[in-house]
């Protein structure tokens, strides 16, 4: 593994960490909703690791999933890399950030107690899919309709 994909895992994994405390235990502050209300601001340095990563192995990664229908072994053959594996990680850390946001945004507009928030959001953080889950079951008095996403 490079120092650039140990410094990559670690930038990326510490600088989640003020933007979910913010969003589990603060989540009506001022000062969160005007970090947290800006995607440029919570997710764009999320994207700068990302792309130090992507770019030498895009060629890879379009011959590997663009010449075939991904398959298993496929997949499996892909993360047998120190690189992919890296970049699956920051990949996951940001669009769980992401996810996170737009579910402590539903949270915070339908007015949801701190109780319910926080562990919907920690649910968010480490399996994303099952936080978002319960984020739009416990939101869905909301108007998906003229939901603003970001």
């Amino acid at each position: 593994m490079s120092e650039i994909e140990v410094i990559c895992f670690w930038f990326t994994s510490v600088l989640i960490i003020p933007f979910w405390m913010m969003m589990w235990f603060l989540p009506n502050h001022e000062i969160t909703n005007k970090i947290m209300k800006n995607p440029w601001f919570c997710i764009c340095p999320l994207t700068v690791p990302y792309i130090i990563l992507v770019i030498p192995n895009i060629v890879d990664i379009f011959l590997i999933l663009g010449s075939q229908m991904p398959t298993p072994e496929i997949v499996l053959e892909m993360f047998d890399d120190d690189d992919a594996i890296i970049l699956a990680w920051v990949h996951m850390l940001a669009l769980d950030t992401l996810a996170g946001r737009w579910i402590w945004k539903r949270m915070v507009l339908s007015e949801k107690e701190i109780y319910v928030s926080m562990p919907t959001l920690l649910l968010c953080m480490m399996v994303a899919p099952l936080g978002i889950l319960i984020g739009m079951i416990i939101t869905r008095e909301l108007d998906y309709e003229n939901e603003n996403i970001l």
